[in-house]
């Protein structure tokens, strides 16, 4: 949420320099040499008309030669853009490197994940001081027992620019690895297979999918996704045979809507594969079981538009979160020999005020993950007796269930972190409410959460709504109206923006600056009707929303408009250029990370990844909106 690098070299030295300009030109050139001069200017992008019709509308773009990557006048401004902002920002480089090696000093380079047990291994990841990938390993029943390793990754990137690790599964006899790796940095992965035995790769290589391996209970056959050339969408599920030529895979499943996207996975308890085709506002589901790889998969409910669910396997019945009569969403049960609708008894019922996440099961206890008033708590559910919530000091926090692969345990893996609190794992015994802290994120070179405080604060929109706002700063903060202070928000797909511990915002907070994150409609903070009054015709709550949070930062003396920074990517981007074009008297400056400005162009390009995606789920009602304000 904050790097950026620090935010822009802390907002440019906080600040010499204003973040965000409009400059607008009249003229119109083409040549690549124009940004080529030695006395750099700000550059200006050429307007070259473009009229473009669809729906039986003609608009005219003035900037749509800027979408081919591949045209060198596109690369010449691009390089322009570079080099201007290097000049810019000449007398930072110090500050750059200081900063660079200032966050770097809180990384703890040696570090190692909190071991799970998975079928007779005990699974850790780890980092070796100076080296930038991590090695995956297992210890065979106790942690004592001698490492295997089972990747070493920095010997795998040795000789690529990007390399990333996708998915990483064993089948199910701790034979065989199945990993996923990325050498484009398009989330495009190539499947291989290792013998954990003997240490050799087999054959078997999967190119263009997911980055998902999901194994039958044979050892022999995985499922996986395939992605479309163009758009990336997973659209595609075959299953692979081991020792077979890919070539002989047999497509399972075909996701023709392009509104939908497709994957495959496991349930908990290893009984079913799952296909699942997805998108905002409909899911599908079809299941077979994993003993019978060869044989048909069953449709568990067919899609219906503005149907959600997702589903778990337990015993002798599927576990179901949908939407049906339920905005906050429902919990329900139904026999595997009866899985539609109609079928489907209910378990947890819906509640206004509460916002059903998500649930985790074992043999015992049901644990579900919900969300009140905009923060997250873990609910336990015993089969049979009395139930409870797990317990936490602060105001404001992130919690959630992590890795808990075994049904027979009564203890609970869940991870905690707030402003002031570094991400820490914890178990929890859900008889005995013990908990025992396994790991806290180490802050190298010393951190005293006591040395800062947060605050959650309700702030009264303009239409009367209660904004929730997480606020953090150092407690030499003073409240007089002179301070700095960056305020991030999102507010777009139901994406909730949690308060989460940040070492590398430390470096703002040590500098004297407050942050804020603003939880504005458009996010699922305070539930689903919190998401629904942010999208389509609601999308103008996002943007004033945002400009009350930060007008109630003003009058209650956090900052000043001199002193008043805004910051939002990718669709948080599009927040910040309605939110400057709103009130551009409020703000210093704003980062706009990758933003989505572009919207109309954009979502009528159906060439472009997760275009159809969103635009099935109406964002064409959402472009009438933006371009009348």
């Amino acid at each position: 949420m904050l790097n950026n690098f620090v935010c822009l070299f802390i907002l440019i030295a906080a600040l010499g320099t204003t973040l965000w300009s409009c400059t607008q030109t009249s003229e119109t050139e083409n040549k690549v040499g124009m940004y080529q001069k030695k006395d750099l200017k700000a550059p200006v992008a050429s307007k070259i008309p473009k009229e473009l019709t669809m729906h039986g509308d003609t608009r005219r773009d003035d900037y749509y030669w800027l979408n081919n990557r591949e045209n060198p006048e596109v690369i010449a401004y691009l390089e322009a853009e570079n080099a201007y902002t290097k000049q810019m920002t000449s007398h930072l480089e110090d500050l750059q490197d200081n900063l660079f090696e200032e966050i770097k000093g809180r990384i703890k380079q040696q570090d190692q994940s909190v071991p799970y047990k998975y079928n007779g291994y005990y699974y850790l990841t780890r980092f070796e001081e100076g080296k930038e990938y991590p090695i995956h390993s297992r210890k065979k029943e106790n942690l004592d027992a001698p490492e295997e390793i089972m990747l070493n990754v920095n010997e795998l990137a040795q000789g690529y620019d990007f390399y990333s690790i996708g998915g990483r599964n064993i089948s199910p006899n701790n034979k065989i690895l199945a990993y996923a790796e990325d050498t484009l940095s398009r989330r495009i992965f190539t499947i291989r297979f290792k013998n954990l035995e003997t240490g050799a790769l087999l054959e078997d290589v999967i190119p263009n999918t997911g980055g998902g391996a999901v194994w039958a209970n044979d050892n022999q056959t995985v499922f996986y996704a395939t992605k479309e050339d163009a758009t990336l969408r997973q659209y595609k599920i075959f299953r692979h045979q081991i020792g077979t030529p890919v070539s002989q895979d047999v497509e399972v499943f075909h996701e023709k809507d392009n509104t939908f996207n497709c994957f495959v996975y496991k349930t908990k308890s290893e009984k079913y594969i799952v296909i699942a085709t997805s998108q905002t506002l409909s899911q599908e589901y079809q299941v077979l079981e994993a003993d019978k790889p060869t044989e048909k998969f069953k449709m568990i409910q067919p899609r219906e538009r503005n149907l959600e669910y997702s589903i778990d396997h337990f015993g002798d019945r599927f576990y179901i979160k949908t939407n049906l009569n339920a905005k906050n969403f429902r919990l329900m049960s139904t026999p595997e020999t009866a899985t539609t609708k109609e079928n489907w008894m209910e378990v947890i019922p819906h509640r206004d005020d509460v916002l059903l996440e998500g649930f985790d099961i074992f043999k015992d206890y049901m644990v579900l993950s919900e969300r009140k008033n905009g923060i997250t708590q873990l609910r336990v559910r015993p089969w049979s007796g009395e139930e409870h919530y797990i317990s936490f000091e602060e105001e404001a926090y992130v919690a959630g269930t992590s890795i808990n692969p075994d049904f027979d345990s009564e203890v609970l893996r869940f991870t905690y972190t707030s402003l002031t609190i570094p991400f820490s794992t914890y178990d929890y015994n859900m008889r005995t409410k013990s908990r025992d802290l396994l790991k806290r994120e180490e802050v190298v070179g010393g951190y005293n959460p006591e040395d800062y405080e947060s605050e959650r604060v309700y702030v009264t929109a303009r239409d009367g709504v209660k904004v929730p706002m997480s606020i953090v700063y150092k407690k030499s903060f003073q409240k007089d109206g002179a301070q700095p202070l960056l305020l991030y928000g999102y507010g777009s797909y139901g994406a909730s923006m949690d308060p989460y511990f940040s070492s590398s915002r430390l470096s703002l907070l040590d500098r004297g600056f407050a942050f804020a994150i603003a939880h504005i409609r458009g996010g699922e903070e305070l539930g689903r009707a919190w998401y629904e009054n942010g999208k389509l015709l609601n999308k103008k709550n996002t943007f004033t929303d945002f400009i009350d949070c930060a007008d109630h930062l003003v009058q209650n003396n956090y900052t000043n408009p001199d002193k008043l920074f805004a910051m939002g990517g990718s669709a948080g981007g599009l927040l910040m250029g309605a939110v400057a074009n709103m009130r551009p008297d409020l703000w210093k400056g704003i980062i706009a990370a990758v933003p989505f400005v572009d919207v109309v162009t954009t979502m009528l390009d159906e060439t472009i990844p997760l275009t159809t995606l969103s635009t099935m789920n109406g964002g064409i009602q959402m472009i009438r909106l933006i371009t009348t304000i």
